[in-house]
């Protein structure tokens, strides 16, 4: 039976301590959470400017569904692209400082139908071997020739670059790695995009809303045409979505080309209505991105002496390398069993041997939840 056999890969899973499975949260998202009846301190979300639960939102959210109601109906090539989506995607290119953006449903949607726009077969795509799923997925389905870089080698990507003769070059990579934490140096990137007549797509989705002059990403200050950005707004923008930003020829080959976009229901319009206003606390936010940045100073300082290895991050994403599969998910247990919520990350979400605790900081974390965290750490380490 071919259920038997999916049953033998599952238990082989939890042997090797990678089974998945999913917690119920019972409350809002934010710093503090109830999953199982139990509330939790939880360093396990991506809502960097703890924007999720944020009353405006939740407000505009609910004026956008009486006014819009709860479904678009249809892809917005069709009947579903309602005025606030058009609104969102003017303020958003004019937030990431390009010439139009494009709304899609999800992070994965925008670079699956990005990527498969724009590279085709003969052409190639360049891409940085630590890229998030999504655009490794992407880079496969285009069809295109496929060179992977290693981890931020510019001198690598060069060498690749220059050995492409024929066809369209794409570079894609993250701009904040998801596991790691760490940048990608884009001004290296965009400079070799620019010396091999190339494009740069650069995923910002742990940079949007944090990073960069008023939180508009880690890239605003470069305007090159050759740049194609990608933010998703589950993350610090707090809602759902994602949208790529360009020049009006590339969003207009996305509206004609993009298959995750052109087959796509479009979201729900009272969605970009409580988008818009997200867009208005993010540019307010400078007071939460100097509070996130004193908690991540304040965590790397009391992370100090554990006997696991914290990798450097300058950025809300802070993983503590363990090692060992069985080990991260009983430190991760630990925690838990002591009030405190972060994530056992393993492969093949991350190399093998390189297991961790992805860290997430977020502005509605306090100093005193920090130093919680860091004192359970330092007791579970004795």
């Amino acid at each position: 039976m071919p259920f038997a056999e999916l049953q033998h890969d599952l238990d082989e899973r939890a042997a090797q301590g990678l089974l998945r499975r999913r917690h119920v949260l019972e409350s809002a998202q934010g710093a503090n959470v109830t999953v199982g009846g139990q509330p939790y301190l939880s360093f396990c979300s991506n809502d960097y400017l703890g924007l999720a639960s944020h009353p405006q939102l939740v407000a505009a959210l609910r004026q956008g569904a009486q006014q819009w109601g709860v479904g678009a109906g249809a892809s917005h090539l069709v009947s579903g692209h309602f005025a606030p989506h058009h609104q969102i995607e003017a303020q958003l290119a004019d937030f990431a400082g390009k010439p139009a953006a494009l709304l899609f449903s999800s992070g994965y949607l925008a670079n699956l139908g990005a990527v498969q726009a724009l590279a085709g077969r003969g052409d190639t795509i360049f891409a940085d071997k630590l890229n998030h799923a999504s655009l490794n997925d992407a880079m496969l389905l285009a069809r295109a020739n496929v060179r992977r870089y290693r981890h931020n080698d510019t001198a690598h990507l060069a060498q690749l670059l220059a050995q492409a003769q024929s066809g369209r070059k794409l570079v894609i990579t993250d701009a904040v790695f998801s596991m790691d934490g760490d940048l990608a140096p884009l001004p290296q990137l965009l400079a070799l995009c620019e010396q091999h007549d190339a494009w740069l797509l650069a995923d910002d989705a742990h940079g949007f809303g944090v990073l960069g002059e008023q939180g508009r990403g880690s890239l605003f200050h470069f305007k090159s045409p050759r740049l194609i950005y990608m933010a998703t707004l589950g993350k610090a923008a707090g809602v759902s979505g994602a949208f790529v930003a360009a020049e009006q020829a590339v969003i207009d080959t996305l509206v004609n080309h993009a298959r995750s976009y052109v087959y796509t229901t479009a979201s729900p319009p009272a969605l970009s209505v409580a988008l818009l206003q997200s867009l208005q606390l993010i540019r307010q936010g400078d007071g939460l991105r100097a509070h996130l940045r004193g908690l991540i100073e304040k965590l790397r300082a009391g992370l100090a002496g554990l006997p696991w290895k914290l990798m450097p991050s300058d950025t809300a994403v802070q993983p503590l390398i363990v090692g060992g599969n069985k080990e991260t998910v009983m430190l991760s247990a630990g925690l838990r069993a002591r009030g405190i919520w972060a994530p056992a990350i393993r492969p093949p979400t991350v190399p093998q041997g390189t297991a961790r605790l992805r860290i997430s900081l977020s502005a509605a974390h306090s100093a005193e939840d920090v130093a919680q965290l860091a004192g359970m750490l330092h007791d579970l380490a004795r």
